[in-house]
């Protein structure tokens, strides 16, 4: 799947010169957390998140800084926190450095943005850099619970044994030296060694996704990846 399967289109967005008062109202009345903020031409300009509005004045929850804590903050510092929780207009503490994505975007890079970056949202733009989207965390979670499961399909013994060792002899986390299977009426018995418990639960996981299998006997040992 990609950005533009599970993208929320159109997206409220607000001007540059939008006060901090009139985002926070959009945010509680749109039930969002986050709002873009786009030029005439729907050029993203920057991001303002629920996160951006915690420390203000009208609420009381601005940065207290004792007379001590300037030389352990920095003055630059406590001048930017300043702006944060005084700007009228919200081009004054919207994040200008957005990290975007397009809609062909596979769900998988979107999935490592957010992770990587730790941020909930990614705006979508398309080739001229116009907002056409954003993808949430939410949308992801969106597409897991909405998946069609798969078609199960009874394969014989033997196939099934056949397509477990093949999918696990793919992965660059299997030491399948020492990984043996036997199936039996669709249950499959695990037999062997492996160097990890988080290894061992993969080699479940993977068993258990093969279509016919009714059972998973995990008899594998832990031990070094080195003993055969």
């Amino acid at each position: 799947m990609q950005a533009q399967d599970v993208m929320i289109a159109p997206v409220v967005t607000v001007g540059a010169n939008a006060t901090v008062r009139q985002v926070a109202r959009i945010l509680l009345e749109r039930h969002i957390s986050a709002v873009p903020v786009v030029d005439a031409d729907n050029n993203i300009l920057g991001i303002v998140t629920e996160g951006d509005l915690m420390h203000r004045t009208e609420s009381g929850t601005e940065r207290p800084y004792a007379w001590w804590l300037r030389f352990l903050t920095g003055e630059a510092q406590m001048a930017t926190d300043y702006v944060k929780s005084h700007a009228v207009k919200i081009k004054d503490i919207m994040t200008r450095e957005v990290v975007t994505a397009t809609p062909e975007t596979p769900l998988s890079d979107i999935a490592m943005l957010l992770e990587e970056r730790q941020i909930k949202r990614v705006p979508i733009v398309n080739k001229q850099g116009q907002l056409v989207g954003i993808v949430s965390r939410a949308n992801l979670l969106q597409a897991v619970a909405s998946a069609k499961p798969k078609l199960e399909i009874s394969l014989p013994d033997s196939a099934i044994r056949k397509r477990f060792l093949d999918e696990v002899k793919k992965q660059p986390w299997a030491h399948t030296f020492n990984l043996n299977a036997t199936v039996q009426n669709g249950v499959i018995d695990l037999w062997g060694f492996a160097p990890s418990a988080a290894e061992r639960t993969a080699i479940r996981v993977a068993a258990e996704a093969i279509p016919g299998v009714v059972l998973v006997n995990d008899h594998l040992l832990e031990t070094p990846a080195f003993v055969y």
